[in-house]
């Protein structure tokens, strides 16, 4: 895979997000991306070619490790990782969609500053409101949702997060229950429980960010309708003083008319 490819794309993303949006990008590409590409091939290159038994029965080492492990970690997180970074793809072409809009109107327009508008366009960041909040808050939601299925899958597929030393195979075609040995368990413990760690604290901060997107859009709508209210108020004050110039005039019209009769 190009994983310079995917921070290229990803990197527009962070131009635009909040401060732990950023933080989540960085987590996923130094603790996680980085880590797989540089540590992973190591550690699991030897899984299937060290996984012995003892018999000699022949397809039975092959069955035994098919039933154990019927998807590589490396794969698994692979699939992951492309996953959870999906929905920032989304908000990318969401932001490229509405700066091709402004392009074409700064275009249309072919004044002598098209160049620098065209640039100060490029680097202008985008506040997270209006559409552009509703596809950046989903794409968050769909993270978390895409991360907890893949730690449950993978709890669930390996009947938790700590390789074990010793699996007892009874698959045919061995020829009765062997007994299966597992290469370096605890340093594949320690690699499984860093990556479910790592992929525990994007889900933080992506609850995080979440929170603090609702939290600032519910704060927008409190000032809105306070501001509301007071243009009402200020209306209404308005109004009512209308009104009462108004009466005064017609008792003073009233009174004089009176006079003259």
């Amino acid at each position: 895979m190009s994983w310079a490819a995917l921070y290229a794309q990803l990197g527009g993303v962070n131009k635009h997000s909040t401060s732990l949006g950023k933080i989540w990008l960085s987590v996923l590409f130094i603790f996680r991306i980085m880590i797989l590409a540089l540590a992973a091939e190591s550690v699991w290159g030897d899984e299937q070619s060290d996984f012995t038994c003892n018999t000699q029965q022949p397809g039975c080492k092959n069955v035994c490790y098919d039933h154990f492990f019927p998807v590589s970690h490396i794969r698994l997180w692979c699939l992951q990782l492309i996953f959870v970074s999906t929905p920032a793809l989304l908000v990318a072409m969401h932001v490229a969609y509405r700066k091709r809009g402004t392009k074409r109107n700064i275009i249309r327009n072919k004044g002598k500053q098209v160049r620098d508008d065209l640039e100060s366009l490029r680097n202008r960041r985008l506040s997270i409101t209006g559409p552009l909040w509703w596809t950046y808050t989903s794409s968050l939601f769909f993270r978390l949702i895409f991360e907890g299925c893949f730690m449950y899958i993978l709890y669930f597929i390996y009947n938790g997060y700590q390789m074990p030393r010793l699996v007892k195979c009874e698959q045919w075609p061995c020829p009765n229950k062997v007994d299966c040995f597992i290469s370096r368990p605890t340093e594949k413990t320690v690699f499984t429980l860093f990556m479910v760690s790592s992929s525990a604290i994007c889900m933080v901060l992506n609850v995080a960010e979440l929170s603090y997107l609702i939290g600032k859009a519910l704060a927008r709508c409190y000032r809105r309708r306070c501001n509301h209210r007071r243009r009402d108020t200020m209306l209404g004050d308005v109004t009512e003083e209308k009104a009462l110039s108004q009466n005064e005039k017609n008792e003073t019209l009233l009174s004089a008319s009176a006079k003259a009769l």
